[in-house]
């Protein structure tokens, strides 16, 4: 059975999908396996830095080793990924995954960004990473809001997508902490660890400062041929 990666943009419902796919009967779930080796490459400074690198392997060769050694013990694996974490020049080991992208409009990212950093940049928001990828290994693609419209119907066409059974438990999960979280969740997770589902999509109108415009002007292509390949709720829903 396939080693199912998530490779995600940062402020996305990444934590929340993990969670549903940790809700299977048959799903093993790992949680940004690459974040200490990206936290030691980069040498930039995040929450927990130090903690983050002290509880994980940070060899990029040992943490595949160790991805693949759970593959032989469990039906499925789910990894959850950030795009940005993938700065390893080869990426041969994403041929041995089923690889899934998980978008979000950049317009809502940037807004949620600017809240608590001042100049966010193209590589903060994951786009042209993903898109980089995912012309080296085309795959599904799944938009935030699309799920968020209708999550049975997106999950069960997904899962269809990658030849797994969608499983009802995947629409909820028990409030708290995992046992799999990253030692980071105290930082990033209290939203969802205070959820039960994924949250009702409303559509929300936002205004961008100015001077965030040309950011968003440069995100937008990338993301825009990404989103032409995501999954639809509305076809989904006809399915």
């Amino acid at each position: 059975m396939p080693i199912i990666n998530l490779i995600s943009g940062p402020r996305n419902i990444s934590t929340a999908l993990m969670y549903s796919f940790g809700s299977r009967s048959d799903t093993c779930i790992i949680d940004e396996p690459f974040y200490g080796y990206y936290l030691k490459q980069r040498g930039i400074d995040h929450p927990g830095k130090e903690e983050i690198i002290a509880s994980m392997e940070c060899e990029w060769g040992k943490i595949i080793d160790n991805i693949l050694e759970m593959k032989k013990n469990h039906s499925l694996v789910f990894i959850k990924n950030m795009a940005h974490h993938l700065i390893h020049p080869d990426l041969s080991f994403l041929e041995e995954c089923t690889n899934l992208y998980l978008i979000r409009n950049p317009k809502e990212i940037i807004n949620s960004f600017s809240k608590v950093i001042d100049n966010p940049t193209l590589a903060d928001l994951g786009c042209e990473k993903q898109l980089d990828i995912f012309n080296l290994f085309p795959s599904v693609v799944i938009d935030s809001n699309e799920v968020l419209k209708n999550p049975k119907a997106v999950l069960s066409l997904l899962c269809s997508k990658i030849n797994i059974s969608f499983q009802s438990e995947m629409l909820s999960w028990k409030t708290g902490k995992r046992i799999e979280d990253g030692i980071w969740a105290k930082y990033w997770y209290k939203s969802v660890h205070e959820s039960t589902s994924f949250k009702k999509w409303e559509a929300k109108p936002l205004t961008l400062k100015e001077d965030l415009l040309p950011l968003l002007n440069e995100a937008l292509p990338h993301f825009n041929q990404l989103y032409k390949q995501a999954l639809k709720a509305d076809y989904a829903s006809k399915i």
